[in-house]
């Protein structure tokens, strides 16, 4: 057992909305886990080593709602010219592997991924739990569900009516996924369809979250119009994906049901901003009608209390695993009103409660896992600092190292001792 106290820390705290200065974290790198947190640098614990953090500023894993592991996002980089999902299992899992080293050394330190062919996030996420790859923990989905036709059904399950949906959820379940995710509407990146198409049934939605929740599991609702949103808030689902429309009366469902509205403001963003040329002028249309009603909507659900969850929708155009998670989180404080501390608790503790992981993970406390990121500047002056590089922790072992030569002068590394046993 290797216990380490990591004193002279700045700990985000969600209750203050604010980074509190002069703590220590005791951390048991056998269990992976905090051990204690608390003012000032001594403990009762006994240690194996001290490492001074010299007053860097310390916040939970960014956590990522909203991932496509197996796409490519250099496909829009080169002009169309290779395609976005492989055909072959071989090239989705080496584009997979490369994706979550990614996320990880950019602070991603949990993602929940909402769509693979496949299923090849069950397997990446055995990998990743054996120690065999690098990158964040992953709470899967396999491959996800459409209609014949429907959106992402290239990759995904195609079912039609009620007792389909039921089988089809049941299998992916036996998979082993831990969360269904459904094609309630149309969407962006399909020709021939918009966002406002429902394409399953309330039956049909109200069924595969039946299945999910009576086996414990989560559920997820690509949905982006607003009949199609409200579709999906009546049908229970966990969390809404996307939801371009939300209106007064969207917002009082999503609050009688618990709803939680996971944004993917960078989806729309980066192919408003980088795509003419690029991405097909039928898809970037269809960003530009809906981007100002997104975003209105996604500013509406903050100011109205809705729970927001981090998510990206990586692997889309221009938007990958590096710092598109810190740069979501500035556009929810640019574009959306919210607080740099919101933006924060959307990609820690509002994730880790959508994903019902926040018994531990989400915030820095003891009991839960040691997934950390440090930085040298406060977030809460500049929300856009996450996006600078930074230590990664993962289960109390550092797994991406600041570049030394980025360390400021003014700021010390953390440096260690051993301690007196």
């Amino acid at each position: 057992m290797t216990k380490i106290n990591y004193t002279n820390v700045a700990i985000y705290n969600h209750e203050k909305q604010n980074f509190v200065a002069n703590q220590h974290m005791v951390v048991d790198t056998d269990t992976g886990k905090i051990v204690e947190v608390g003012n000032g640098s001594s403990t009762n614990q006994v240690v194996d080593e001290v490492t001074d953090m010299h007053g860097r500023y310390v916040m939970p894993g960014i956590m990522n709602a909203h991932t496509h592991i197996t796409s490519i996002p250099t496909y829009w980089w080169n002009d169309g010219k290779e395609q976005r999902h492989s055909d072959s299992r071989e090239f989705n899992t080496m584009f997979a592997v490369r994706n979550m080293a990614d996320a990880i050394d950019h602070g991603v330190t949990y993602i929940r991924n909402v769509g693979a062919a496949f299923d090849i996030d069950i397997e990446v996420k055995k990998m990743q739990e054996k120690g065999w790859i690098r990158g964040p923990k992953v709470m899967t989905s396999g491959k996800a569900f459409s209609i014949t036709g429907g959106h992402g059904s290239g990759g995904g399950y195609e079912v039609d009516g009620v007792d389909e949906v039921r089988k089809g959820v049941r299998q992916a379940m036996k998979n082993g996924v831990d969360n269904i995710k459904m094609m309630v509407t149309g969407g962006v990146l399909k020709n021939g369809e918009t966002p406002d198409d429902i394409q399953f049934t309330p039956e049909e939605a109200r069924t595969a979250v039946t299945e999910a929740h009576h086996k414990g599991k989560t559920a997820a609702a690509h949905a982006q119009g607003n009949a199609g949103v409200k579709e999906a808030v009546e049908a229970g689902f966990d969390t809404v994906e996307h939801a371009f429309d939300i209106d007064d009366e969207t917002i009082a469902m999503m609050k009688e049901h618990g709803t939680v509205v996971v944004p993917t403001m960078n989806a729309m963003y980066a192919i408003y901003k980088y795509g003419k040329d690029t991405v097909p002028d039928w898809a970037r249309e269809k960003v530009i009608v809906n981007i100002k009603k997104h975003f209105a909507s996604i500013t509406k659900a903050v100011q109205s209390g809705i729970p927001i969850a981090m998510g990206t929708d990586a692997g889309t155009p221009y938007n990958g695993f590096r710092n598109e998670s810190a740069y979501e989180m500035e556009l929810y404080v640019e574009k959306a009103g919210m607080t740099p501390a919101q933006a924060i608790d959307s990609a820690t503790i509002n994730c880790a409660r959508a994903m019902h992981v926040d018994n531990e993970y989400g915030q820095i406390v003891a009991g839960n896992y040691a997934d950390f990121i440090s930085m040298e500047e406060n977030p809460i002056n500049d929300i856009s600092v996450i996006q600078h590089d930074k230590d990664v922790y993962q289960n109390g072992t550092r797994v991406h190292e600041q570049a030394a030569a980025k360390v400021s002068e003014h700021q010390e590394a953390p440096s260690k001792v051993s301690a007196a046993i």
